[in-house]
């Protein structure tokens, strides 16, 4: 009998209502987004340092130049430096007017700051300083300029310093740093909400389909085969759920099988029992005599008891993968040539005539005595169902790596739905082929079994003579092969 798989092996679990997985999915996306982000901004950061050092070091240089060449008119006009050291102001006006050139203000911020009189410095010819203190550091320490000579008609006049762009940072990083704090707060800002989202998206995506499969894996295994998991998708998660249904049905088409077997099994055992203890009974109340010839019909009760528990026990043994065969280098032609000419009285009883088409010397490892049980099976169902006077028609050949037996019969046949079936255990096909004719439905799947344990296979297909046909295919053995 089918037995539950509720029992205390399996307790009842409490319905899942957070995923475990999609908490930490959650996190592991968010911690990535962000450090993405961090790297994303250092390495911007850094690239935009560079850049911007290189961009002072030209705009200054460039705005050093145009002074220079101010500065240059100016003496050539004035003729010396003392108007400058009389009217520091005209410095500031002379600085902004070659740096600044049109109306209103100059602009603020960055730029300005490169264009500010207090970063240049202007030395005569001789190197005295003429306007202009030298910048100092935080330390009080001077700093080192750079210096552009002032030429003018083919004569150096002075010398022009000016405050070089790393030293300009220093100042500069204030502004720059205020501005770029900001920009990285709206940055990782924005990054945080979208990595929530992302991350809260992906989680309770993730993990309502895995919760989902987790509960219907848990009704599984309370034997709950009527379960099925949506297929939506192409991905992993779809054909995992592909997989999962594959397996419901198979698991639920098993226990439909073992409960269709078990009463199939104990349907065939009350028949010959009933007919046992009929046969007893009325000779135990003297209603038939106890002779020889009764005696007898009981011995062919128990004999037919005997091959149905035989045959239920080879099954269970091929289930197991136990089942004994002992393998050995040998002539499939041989042996099946040999049992044909023993069972040609046999089918001659039956009204049956045999034909046969037999390559010689196919080599293949196999077991002499269940090959020989496999030929029983086949005739017996050939003469078991096969109307008089019919055909028997047998070939064995060679088919590229593989021996191939075709085992054909006459009239009746099957039909097409009941093919696939008929190595199905105690299956019967309804009508000419049934067990009206006899048989306890055991032969043919002996039959595939056998085949099975020499590493061949057995199918079924309409016979060309108007009955059924059926395919057999061994490996060779490599010697053969070659």
């Amino acid at each position: 009998m089918c037995r539950s798989f509720r029992s205390s092996r399996y307790p009842a679990q409490p319905r899942l209502t957070v995923s475990r997985l999609g908490i930490k999915l959650f996190a592991i996306i968010l911690l990535v987004n962000v450090a993405i982000s961090a790297l994303v901004f250092l390495a911007v950061s850094r690239s935009l340092d560079q850049g911007f050092i290189d961009y002072l070091e030209t705009t200054q240089a460039n705005r050093a130049e145009t002074l220079a060449e101010g500065l240059a008119e100016e003496w050539t006009r004035r003729g010396d430096w003392q108007w400058l050291r009389d009217d520091h102001r005209a410095w500031f006006r002379l600085v902004r007017q070659q740096l600044w050139p049109g109306e209103g203000p100059p602009p603020e911020g960055i730029e300005r700051q490169l264009g500010d009189a207090r970063d240049f410095v202007l030395h005569d010819a001789e190197g005295r300083p003429v306007i202009g203190q030298p910048p100092r550091r935080d330390d009080d320490a001077p700093l080192v300029l750079n210096w552009l000579p002032i030429v003018s008609d083919g004569k150096q006049v002075g010398a022009l310093g000016y405050r070089p762009p790393q030293q300009l940072m220093a100042r500069m990083d204030r502004i720059f740093l205020s501005r770029q704090r900001r920009n990285l707060g709206i940055i990782i800002t924005s990054l945080a909400l979208a990595s929530l989202l992302l991350a809260g998206g992906l989680s309770w995506w993730l993990g309502r389909r895995t919760r989902g499969m987790a509960l219907a894996t848990h009704r599984l295994t309370e034997g709950d085969y009527s379960i099925r998991l949506p297929e939506r998708g192409r991905d992993e998660l779809s054909r995992l759920s592909h997989d999962f249904n594959v397996l419901a049905e198979t698991l639920e088409a098993t226990r439909e099988a073992r409960q269709r077997w078990v009463s199939d099994i104990a349907h065939e055992l009350r028949t010959p029992l009933a007919v046992l203890r009929g046969e007893i009974e009325s000779m135990q109340d003297g209603i038939r005599p106890l002779d020889h010839d009764n005696i007898h019909s009981l011995a062919q009760e128990v004999a037919q008891l005997e091959r149905l528990v035989g045959d239920l026990r080879l099954l269970s043994q091929s289930d197991a993968g136990a089942l004994e065969v002992s393998l050995a280098p040998l002539d499939l032609a041989d042996v099946l040539s040999l049992r044909l000419d023993e069972a040609k009285g046999w089918l001659d009883d039956h009204g049956i005539t045999l034909e046969t088409n037999i390559e010689p010397a196919l080599m293949i490892r196999g077991d002499q005595q269940r090959l020989r049980q496999l030929w029983d099976n086949l005739m017996d169902n050939t003469c078991t169902y096969t109307q008089a006077p019919g055909r028997l028609h047998v070939c064995l050949e060679t088919n590229e790596h593989q021996a191939r037996l075709t085992w054909e019969d006459s009239a009746p046949g099957v039909p097409d739905d009941d093919l696939a079936r008929l190595t199905e255990r105690l299956y019967r096909v309804e009508g000419s082929r049934s067990r009206q004719s006899g048989g306890s439905g055991l032969g043919l799947s002996i039959a595939t079994a056998l085949v099975k344990a020499h590493g061949g296979q057995m199918s079924a297909a309409h016979s060309s003579l108007g009955g059924l046909c059926w395919i057999l295919e061994f490996p060779l053995i490599q010697e053969q092969r070659v």
